[in-house]
């Protein structure tokens, strides 16, 4: 399989902050890579490295075999870019926008059939404004694949979309997939990138935490989860119980390998405490469940329900967009 993507010992500092510390890996052609990792982690600089808007200090990237800032001009129309915020004009309608994009680009898909495609056909003469946050996000992702690109970059592509647009994105990233183009994606949704993804990688504090198909992530470890009431008293529960932790108000992970007997013995003690258990889940760890386990083991001072909030990762300042340069 050819590579799409070379990322060879990438180092990125800010002051005396590193954001970025010695990262090497590659993107397989035609693959959905996620890229994982807590806020602060280094994903966002990263990706923009990749996408030729940082300089990394030291190390060397290829994307489609060329440097993203020596090869720009080439480069970038080979690029989609679906960023968080999108700099869209407010006043311009949804229409105006995604044929405006298709301007940009000599080979461009044709903006009738992208509209169509991200669902927004009825609210194509809306301007973006009026438009909801989830409409605002497809319209993004429209705009990101209005040349056709061979790369396509999505940041938190789903956010704020309903469940059927949600839907019908993933199936746009596996149509796109099957077509050869290869997707770098980001989020905070662990279900999307191990519904979505061939291949994650985990960042913590800008280093390389794992790196691996979903499937080798969750693999060799069984656990117990479960939900009740918020702010247990996890110090009573029993011996085998002794590593969990409430990753979210109500949400519990355990370490806790699960067998009949540990099972029993949780149950057991939520009876005789009087404590409703609304949820258990016995077995392989979920890709979220292994994030966290991973994320915790590198920074074990790092409280669990501090790990997946989905808040904006800090930046140095620059602001990336949608346009190709």
């Amino acid at each position: 399989m050819s590579t799409t993507i070379t990322v060879d010992g990438i180092t990125k500092r800010y002051g005396d902050h590193t954001a970025i510390d010695n990262l090497s890996f590659h993107v397989d052609s035609g693959t959905v890579f996620a890229l994982l990792g807590t806020n602060g982690a280094g994903k966002t600089t990263t990706v923009e490295i990749l996408e030729g808007y940082r300089k990394p200090d030291s190390g060397n990237v290829r994307v489609l075999g060329q440097d993203p800032i020596a090869d720009s001009k080439d480069l970038r129309p080979r690029m989609g870019l679906m960023l968080q915020t999108s700099g869209i004009y407010p006043g311009a309608k949804a229409r105006e926008i995604v044929h405006l994009f298709c301007s940009f680009y000599a080979h461009a898909k044709d903006p009738d059939e992208l509209i169509e495609l991200v669902g927004l056909t009825e609210a194509s003469n809306v301007m973006f404004k009026r438009l909801s946050g989830g409409q605002q996000r497809r319209l993004s992702l429209a705009v990101a694949l209005a040349g056709q690109p061979e790369v396509l970059f999505l940041d938190e592509p789903t956010a704020g979309m309903d469940p059927m647009a949600r839907q019908t994105t993933y199936g746009i990233i596996r149509e796109l997939k099957a077509n050869g183009v290869t997707v770098v994606l980001t989020t905070h949704l662990l279900d999307e990138a191990e519904d979505l993804a061939e291949q994650v990688l985990i960042l913590d504090r800008g280093r390389l935490v794992a790196c691996g198909t979903p499937a080798d992530l969750m693999a060799g470890s069984e656990s117990i989860s479960f939900s009740g009431p918020p702010a247990l008293e996890l110090a009573t529960l029993p011996l085998s119980f002794t590593h969990t932790t409430e990753i979210r108000p109500g949400e519990y992970l355990t370490d806790t390998r699960s067998t009949p007997g540990a099972l029993a013995d949780l149950t057991n003690w939520a009876f005789h405490k009087n404590i409703l258990l609304t949820h258990i889940r016995a077995g392989a760890k979920s890709l979220e469940e292994a994030f966290l386990h991973l994320v915790e083991e590198t920074n074990p001072h790092t409280p669990s329900a501090l790990l997946s909030l989905p808040e904006e990762e800090a930046r140095a300042g620059e602001t990336r967009s949608e346009v190709p340069l």
